[in-house]
């Protein structure tokens, strides 16, 4: 389809755009495939300047797709603490030992080869492909959803599939042929920068001239968002058993949330609940052993993405009964000084902080 005069305008001042206001960032310093798709995974969900430091990390652990392939679990989990959303580290390495297999030890360059790997879905291998591979490809994140409904008018709901089909053949049409990977992080960097949720500074942007939405006024109704609903919440107790200077963790089972981490045995208060008696039942269901509270520590608040977590946790004194892994793969009494060898949800770090706080007074038998 021959490109309009429109869309000629709206590559022209974006791509000069793009080359003097460009963010600086640490993967674009590269052309290495694997650190593109490595910055792409780590993007899922995750801020720019919450990914960087991580990314770095990452690639001074793994800086091979053989490498990461080859990665123990625990290892490659603590290289991913506190970034959550986990099972994107267990695509990433499963995608890993598939390339190693199925491509020899390359990561493949088109779309559909792409897309057969785990954990990368059409925006992922759109940018693999036209970032690192320079291949015509479209990209739709949230950032390109926004600019694109707001250029076109797109009034639809970006989640249903008319609509998010629109703007996959809007974000096609719109490339620039040989150019597809800058103009990609352009478009990235519009909705990043200027083209933002609220109030956007309509006059600060180079496309504007062409920008349905801002010749309407209807900039900040569009996308269509959707009504929010309030996060459901639940009430954890936290079993913090400790045997003189040793504490108990037990293990996830290495698929669902938060899967092959490390944690202090737990679970939700049941209806009526006291607090203190959840902890106690949760050490029996879990691990099979009966418990003593000591004291509180203090209360951690966590939001996922679909639920919020209020936890309590509680220092203990194991009273009777082996420990047994029940609901977890493993659990082990570990020396407060190495729980830093193993990887914690985020919300446990906090409760290991409160615990050192406690622990030059502590010592329970």
């Amino acid at each position: 389809m021959p490109e309009s005069s429109r869309e000629k305008e709206i590559q022209r001042r974006l791509l000069d755009w793009y080359k003097r206001n460009q963010r600086k960032l640490p993967w674009r310093r590269t052309k290495d495939p694997y650190a593109i798709w490595v910055s792409e995974i780590m993007l899922q969900q995750t801020r720019v300047e919450t990914a960087i430091p991580y990314y770095e990390r990452f690639l001074l652990l793994f800086p091979t797709i053989a490498s990461l392939a080859g990665a123990e679990d625990n290892e490659l989990l603590k290289a991913w603490e506190g970034l959550g959303y986990y099972g994107r580290a267990r695509r990433l390495k499963k995608a890993a030992r598939k390339v190693m297999e199925d491509h020899r030890g390359r990561l493949p360059q088109s779309v559909a080869e792409l897309k057969a790997l785990p954990g990368i879905g059409p925006y992922t291998a759109g940018a693999i492909a036209s970032i690192a591979f320079g291949l015509d490809e479209p990209v739709l994140d949230g950032n390109v959803t926004r600019v694109l409904s707001r250029l076109y008018a797109v009034k639809g709901d970006p989640q249903q599939a008319r609509t998010r089909d629109r703007l996959w053949f809007l974000a096609r049409d719109l490339i620039p042929r040989g150019k597809a990977g800058l103009f990609n992080q352009a478009l990235m960097d519009l909705g990043a920068t200027i083209c933002i949720p609220n109030n956007p500074p309509c006059l600060a942007c180079p496309v504007s001239s062409c920008c349905a939405a801002f010749e309407a006024g209807d900039q900040d109704q569009l996308p269509f968002k959707r009504r929010k609903t309030p996060l459901p919440h639940h009430d954890v107790g936290v079993a913090v058993i400790l045997r003189g200077k040793r504490v108990l963790i037990a293990k996830r089972p290495a698929e669902g949330l938060l899967g092959g981490l490390w944690e202090f045995p737990g679970g939700k208060r049941e209806d009526n609940e006291e607090m203190e008696a959840c902890v106690i039942r949760e050490a029996q269901e879990e691990l099979g052993i009966q418990i003593q509270i000591v004291e509180p520590l203090p209360i951690v608040r966590h939001a996922y993405t679909h639920f919020r977590v209020t936890l309590h946790p509680h220092i203990c004194r194991h009273t009777k009964g082996t420990p047994r892994p029940k609901a977890s793969t493993e659990c082990r009494w570990v020396a407060l000084e190495d729980l830093d060898e193993f990887p914690f949800p985020r919300g446990s770090l906090k409760i290991i902080q409160a615990l050192r706080e406690e622990s030059g007074r502590m010592s329970i038998d």
